[in-house]
């Protein structure tokens, strides 16, 4: 495959295209956030990365708390939305009609219409250039009760958005699951 060189971007694709909500129950904000992801098991902990002129970013630094929420395919216009517009002058839970739903651990509104959210605690704030980094706790997960199977979180059921180079993208089919390059086939029965 023969490829071309390009000077170094923030080319990693896909991201979760994800609706982080900051303040509390009375004066809240939406941002739309693409660069999040995890980046520890124990103790689970995630980050987002923000630009420090958003209005957001103010919020962040002073509440230390947020939650992510997993966007559905079927919000992603909403999502764009909430992505475009500041919240300095427009109330984005209003104008995209969300409903605030109180989160378990922190006096963050979750987005009612979105199937997981995660409650987060900043633990430090790192400046990176064109954005700063919040790395936080993941304190809980609250997930719609349709997504489970049991005890078995079955994601595909919330029909997650991606983004990937200023785009938009329905996830699709699952094609494998961890360990599956390597799982044995299981012996042919005998006869008896």
């Amino acid at each position: 495959m023969e490829k071309i060189s390009w000077r170094g971007g923030a080319l990693v694709a896909p991201v979760p295209s994800v609706m982080v909500t900051v303040g509390d129950m009375e004066k809240s904000n939406i941002i739309t956030v693409a660069w999040c992801g995890i980046t520890n098991t124990v103790p689970p902990k995630t980050y987002i990365s923000v630009r420090p002129e958003r209005y957001s970013h103010a919020i962040l630094k002073e509440k230390g708390e947020f939650v992510i929420n997993l966007t559905p395919s079927s919000l992603a216009k909403k999502a764009d939305f909430c992505g475009m517009y500041t919240g300095r002058k427009v109330d984005k839970f209003k104008e995209c009609g969300f409903t605030k739903e109180k989160a378990t651990k922190i006096d963050v509104p979750m987005i009612g219409e979105c199937p997981i959210s995660i409650e987060c605690r900043v633990t430090d704030v790192i400046s990176l250039g064109s954005h700063d980094m919040f790395l936080a706790d993941i304190l809980a997960v609250n997930v719609e009760k349709s997504l489970l199977e049991g005890e078995k979180l079955c994601i595909n059921r919330a029909h997650l958005c991606a983004f990937a180079h200023g785009e938009y993208y329905k996830l699709g089919e699952r094609i494998g699951k961890f360990g599956f390059s390597v799982k044995k086939k299981k012996p042919p029965q005998r006869k008896k």
